[in-house]
């Protein structure tokens, strides 16, 4: 049965939502695609922007959506991922970019209304 891990993500400080997006989508995606690869079946970022338009301190800015094809492979995966070397690249590359202390995850139970078709 499919594992799903959600992660709510705070940049940090300082950074604009712009800048934060680029460095999320050119480098540190790199790193997660690098880690995850040949564990997880599915890495997806949800950048989140306020349908009011403003830019003002939220909570979290981006949903990390990863999905394991069971809970051994994702059990493996976070075995691999502490190994220190690892690990250290991880943790110095989201310190350029999240508010670390904000980081919340999540394992997801989920259920799926079927809605009758539009129009």
């Amino acid at each position: 049965m499919t594992v799903t891990l959600v992660t709510l993500l705070k940049r940090r400080e300082g950074m604009s939502k712009p800048d934060f997006i680029a460095y999320y989508e050119s480098k540190h995606r790199l790193i997660g695609e690098k880690v995850l690869g040949g564990y997880a079946t599915r890495y997806t970022r949800r950048h989140l922007h306020p349908m009011d338009g403003t830019d003002a301190d939220h909570d979290f800015d981006v949903v990390l959506e990863i999905d394991f094809p069971d809970q051994a492979t994702c059990d493996a995966c976070f075995a691999a991922m502490a190994d220190p070397e690892v690990m250290r690249e991880i943790v110095e590359d989201e310190e350029r970019l999240f508010d670390r202390s904000r980081m919340r995850t999540y394992t997801v139970e989920e259920r799926v209304s079927m809605l009758p078709n539009v129009g």
